[in-house]
């Protein structure tokens, strides 16, 4: 079983990540790549819309409980092609950081 140590809403950046300069240390003569720029026009409009959203919907937990009664749900087909994709899977676990 996998399980997730990082808490949510906590993205960890990976230890070789390269992050971008900040402005007191930006070589004015270093060329910066086309399109690599990030605009926060919109944050305020999203924290908004975050804000709004309620964090459980009604309909999506009565469409979980109903898939969850289901004695047919998921498929036989279903989970066997899930089986099949953990078995052909990489196991991550192996990999060296």
């Amino acid at each position: 079983m996998i399980t997730n140590s990082t808490p949510l809403g906590s993205p960890q950046i990976p230890i070789n990540a390269s992050l971008p300069p900040t402005r007191r240390n930006t070589d004015a003569a270093s060329p910066q790549a086309p399109g690599d720029s990030l605009l926060t026009t919109n944050g305020t409009q999203l924290q908004s819309a975050l804000a709004k959203t309620p964090i459980l919907r009604a309909e999506v937990v009565a469409r979980a409980s109903a898939l969850a009664s289901d004695p047919t749900y998921p498929s036989l087909e279903i989970m066997g092609k899930i089986g099949r994709m953990l078995a052909n899977s990489k196991d991550l676990s192996l990999q060296e950081d």
